[in-house]
This record gives structure tokens, C-alpha cells and sequence, in this order.
């Protein structure tokens, strides 16, 4: 039997500053070592001040995962000394007296299978350690601070998971709260990341660590599943220790024996007092969060109609949801969700060319119309789209700059006709004993008129000249 537990480091990175100081929590604008001050590099005599916003963000996220919340938290220290952790600790939590870190026993279910969480901790994220060199002999190891201080949420699953799709399905699951939330922005470099602990029947737990993707994850999982079954298979030991993940020969290779938490040497942190947190908090801040994805995907295949895997689709991603809610004037709600599944959301697919896009609710429901009313194709609807993400203009205003406006004039659309079945001799000889052959023809119309021609009226008037 295998069984696989997950670490969860989650930045919370929608807030504007860091864990204990007010450096900014975004590290990633600024040059190396630029975004660092007494108190996130350890200085002695500078004292933390915990960032409030932080423990309610983290508070959320556990609510959220159906945890179990205390009444007061505490912070403490682990002793870890590596580069990236310039005081040589870091501030952490730990269930030493009670449970006081931010969550414990939460639950997520996957494929019908129900994956418990064991505890939610707030802390700061270390420092960040990057590695340059083409070989062993000429690596280096350079360090940058910026990340240090960061406010990271770990979270910690019990060993439910029992293949490697689960865990990606999972991490997907939990990417899509935390975004719904407004937590965190999981597609940020670095501001999600998982390690796995994996064990198979009789054999001791390895942590796999240093994986960059859900689906190098899911790879790694497979992976090391593969070799301790071959090492149980040989009677070979299976020995607890951390493993790391080598992207390039896609293994995972040896990095140290695993440390036990005694080794870490916990002990409160004297610097930061014990943080209560009330029952009128507590409910101030689920009034607060926003509809769970699940309840927004019934509500949208219940209220509206719209086929429950657009609705789970739309439901999932933030920024389209709210895209959505912004559109949808109910009449059009079908619609407006299919133009943004099946248009939108490929010409929106990075984060950065949504930060760039100009296009606003009311150009959706504005096309939408206008294609329902025969103003428009949809062919040139594209076009349009295309336009509005650049330059939020006006779809009028586009329409008649760009000339997309509907070709339905029969008398038009017979001249164009009347050209297409003198240039396609063989085409129409075929269409007589193959009727099929006309949406060929049909084709060809549209490429005269940049997809511009009513198709309806096109397909009529062409069986109408072909006597079909």
C-alpha cells in the first residue's frame, strides 16, 4: 500500500507588506538584497511586529479547508541554520501547547476521497538560494534575502493520497481556492510550492523536495513510488531521508538523512506575544469570504442554465468568474459564458496578458448582442475581441473602423454568389450530386466577405442558384 503526504507552501502574496516587518511582501520588482531590513535579515536588537492582515488571510484559509480554528496562536522559533535563513531560525508555528497555529483537521475531497489536513501554520518564507555554474567544480551558490520575511502559510496534509494524480488534482483543487479567496496569486513564480513525503507498505517515509511544478510533482511522486517498490522488491532498506528532484534526468537523487523535529530545537519566540482571536473576529471574517467555487458552479448551472462543465470551467477561475458576473445581464448568461470559455479565455491564457487587457463586462454582453441580432458574425466577433483586449474601445466604434459589420443585403451577397460559382466550375458540378459539397461554397463566400456574410442567408441563397 502506498501512501503520500503533502507540505504546502502557500505565499499569501495579496498582501502589501512582509510577515514581521514592512518591507514589501512582492520581493519579485526589486534587485537582489534591495527589499531587506534589520528585522527580515535578524539584526540583533530590531523586534518583529506581526503583520495582523496576515493572520486573517491565513484564519480564511483555513475556514475555508473546514479546519477546526483556535482562539489564541503562538509563534515559535526553529532552528535551522542555512544561508537563506539569515538569523539562523526562522518564526514558525507549532501545536507544543494545544493546538495554537492557524488551523488543524480541515479536509479537501479529491475523486470522491476525502484528504485530511493535519495542521495549517503561518511563517515566514527563507530567503532564496540561487545556484550558477555548468559544472560541480565551478557552481556557486548566491543568496538573495528579498523573500525572506515573506508571509507563507504551510500546509499539511495526513498521508491520504494513494496514486500521483490525486496529488496534482489536489494542488489544482487547492490553487483554485486560494485564488477564489484572493489570498494568494498561485500562477506568481515560486508563491506555490509542494514537497511529498512517500512511503510504500513496510518501508521507511522519504520527502521529496525541490520540485517546480504541479506536474513535475506528480512526476517526482511517480517516480519514487517506482523506486522503493524496486528496493523492497531487491530486500534493499529503504532509509528515511530527503530526496531532491533532478529536473534534468527526471529522478529523484539523495540530498541528506531526514531530520527529526527535536533536531530542530523549538522554543516560543520571546519577541512576539501570544495573538487571541475572538469569536466576533472569527465571524467578521466569514461574512467576508467569498462564495465557495462549488456553490458558484451549482448556482451558474441551476440559475442560468450554462452546461456544468462551462460551469466548472468559469466557476474555477477567478478573474473569468468575475469577468462573468460583470457580463451577465441573465438574458444573454449562456451565451456570455460560452464566448468566454471558448474565445476569451485563449486569447486571455497568462497572467500578464491579462494585466494588459482592456476588455471590460460590458463588451462581452455588447457582442453577444450584437451577434444574436445579426450585426455581427462571429467570425468578425473575433476580430473585434481582438481589438477591445488591446484597446477597450467602444464595439461600435471598432465595428465601423474595422468594417465588421453583418453582410445581409441579398443583393450584395447574390453579386458575391454569382462570383464564387463562376470561379468554383467544378464545385458546383460536384454540389449537384453531393449536396454536402455547398458548405464549400459557403466557405469560399465567407473568405470574399472576411467572415462577414450572413451565413444562413448564404446557404439559401446558394441552394437557391444550384436549384438544390
Amino acid at each position: 500500500m502506498t501512501k503520500i503526504g503533502l507540505e504546502i507552501h502557500c505565499q499569501l502574496t495579496k498582501l502589501e507588506s512582509k510577515l514581521f516587518c514592512p518591507c514589501k511582501a512582492d520581493y519579485r520588482e526589486f534587485e537582489p538584497n534591495t527589499n531587506i531590513c534589520p528585522v527580515c535579515m535578524g539584526i540583533p536588537g530590531s523586534l518583529p511586529l506581526l503583520n495582523k492582515k496576515a493572520v486573517e488571510k491565513a484564519t480564511l484559509i483555513a475556514m475555508a479547508l473546514d479546519c477546526k480554528t483556535p482562539n489564541k496562536i503562538a509563534f515559535f522559533r526553529k532552528n535551522y541554520f542555512y544561508p537563506d535563513l539569515p538569523k539562523n531560525f526562522q518564526i514558525t508555528q507549532l501545536n507544543a501547547y494545544g493546538n495554537t497555529s492557524i488551523g488543524w483537521e480541515g479536509k479537501i475531497s479529491v475523486e470522491d476521497k476525502e484528504i485530511k489536513i493535519r495542521r495549517i501554520q503561518l511563517e515566514e518564507d527563507p530567503g532564496r538560494l540561487i545556484y550558477e555554474g555548468a559544472t560541480e567544480k565551478t557552481k556557486l551558490t548566491l543568496v538573495d534575502y528579498n523573500r525572506a520575511g515573506t508571509p507563507l502559510v504551510e500546509i499539511v496534509t495526513e498521508p491520504d493520497f494513494e496514486t500521483p494524480h490525486q496529488v496534482r488534482e489536489f494542488l489544482n483543487i487547492l490553487s483554485d481556492l486560494l485564488e477564489n479567496l484572493n489570498v494568494s496569486d498561485p500562477g506568481l513564480e515560486g508563491a506555490m510550492r509542494a514537497d511529498a513525503n512517500v512511503s510504500i507498505e513496510g518501508g521507511s517515509k522519504v520527502e521529496i523536495k525541490n520540485i517546480g511544478s504541479f506536474h513535475d510533482l506528480e512526476k517526482a511522486v511517480h517516480f519514487e513510488i517506482t523506486r522503493q517498490q524496486s528496493l523492497a522488491e531487491r530486500k534493499i532498506e529503504i532509509i528515511q531521508e530527503t530526496r531532491h528532484w533532478d529536473d534534468g534526468r527526471k529522478i529523484t537523487v539523495s540530498a541528506r538523512t531526514k531530520e527529526e523535529e527535536a533536531e530542530y530545537r523549538y522554543h516560543l519566540e520571546a519577541d512576539i506575544p501570544w495573538v487571541r482571536i475572538n469569536d466576533n473576529t472569527k465571524n467578521q471574517l466569514r461574512a467576508q469570504m467569498p462564495e465557495s467555487i462549488s456553490s458558484k458552479k451549482e448556482r451558474y448551472v441551476s440559475k442560468y442554465g450554462i452546461t456544468s462543465q462551462v460551469a466548472g470551467i468559469l466557476s474555477s477561475d477567478r478573474y473569468f468568474s468575475e469577468l462573468f458576473e460583470k457580463a451577465n445581464n441573465e438574458t444573454n448568461a449562456k451565451d456570455i459564458a460560452n464566448m468566454i470559455t471558448t474565445d476569451i479565455m485563449g486569447l486571455l491564457d497568462t497572467r500578464e496578458k491579462r494585466e494588459m487587457s482592456k476588455l471590460e463586462g460590458d463588451h462581452i454582453s455588447d457582442l453577444v448582442e450584437y451577434i444574436k441580432s445579426n450585426k455581427i458574425t462571429r467570425a468578425s466577433a473575433k476580430l473585434a475581441l481582438d481589438e477591445v483586449i488591446k484597446n477597450g474601445k467602444q464595439l461600435s466604434e471598432i465595428i465601423e473602423d474595422l468594417d465588421l459589420g453583418h453582410v445581409s443585403d441579398e443583393a450584395t451577397l447574390s453579386d458575391i454568389i454569382t462570383e464564387v460559382l463562376d470561379e468554383e466550375v467544378k464545385a458546383v458540378e460536384d454540389a449537384k450530386q453531393n449536396p454536402d459539397i455547398v458548405n464549400f461554397l459557403v466557405g469560399k463566400v465567407m473568405q470574399k466577405t472576411h467572415g462577414k456574410a450572413d451565413p444562413e442567408l448564404t446557404l439559401t441563397l446558394l441552394k437557391k442558384n444550384l436549384g438544390l
